[in-house]
């Protein structure tokens, strides 16, 4: 039973079948993807954050950033690099596997540049929300009647 049925929860609201993805999302929960590559998430400004992940490495060929319905998907594919020499590792401590992480972007959230420098990926995201979706002041009309309603009084025969 990997399927919940939340819908009696959510008779009274409209548009939220993201949250659904999210509770999904939330119980396929991979443990070894949860500690490669570590990454640390700050705020920098009002309404802009920084995802900056350890990717020591890897190239920026190798490196694949993707946003698709208000999910950011890092990639990383690791390339096997021989030694011109013949030789190999002795011993091999920075793990240079292939990695997928994925973040879930609230509305609005926009990527607006990413950089690698010194093994540490830096993806910049500011909280832009558009006109049309800020909130707005509606005025309350009245009607105003200008002349009294009229009554007919009719007679039995």
């Amino acid at each position: 039973m990997d399927r919940f049925d939340f819908s009696p929860l959510f008779r009274s609201t409209i548009g939220f079948d993201r949250l659904t993805r999210l509770v999904d999302a939330a119980t396929r929960v991979d443990s070894a993807s949860l500690a490669y590559p570590p990454y640390n998430i700050e705020k920098t400004g009002e309404d802009a954050y920084r995802l900056t992940m350890a990717v020591a490495g890897f190239s920026p060929s190798e490196l694949d950033i993707t946003v698709q319905e208000n999910t950011l998907l890092v990639t990383g594919k690791g390339a096997q690099k021989e030694d011109e020499n013949g030789g190999g590792y002795l011993h091999r401590g920075i793990a240079r596997r292939s990695f997928e992480r994925r973040f879930s972007l609230a509305d609005h959230m926009k990527v607006v540049g990413a950089s690698l420098d010194n093994g540490m990926l830096s993806v910049d995201v500011v909280h832009e929300v558009p006109e049309a979706a800020k909130p707005r002041t509606i005025k309350i009309g009245t009607t105003v009647e200008t002349g009294l309603p009229q009554v007919t009084e009719q007679k039995a025969a």
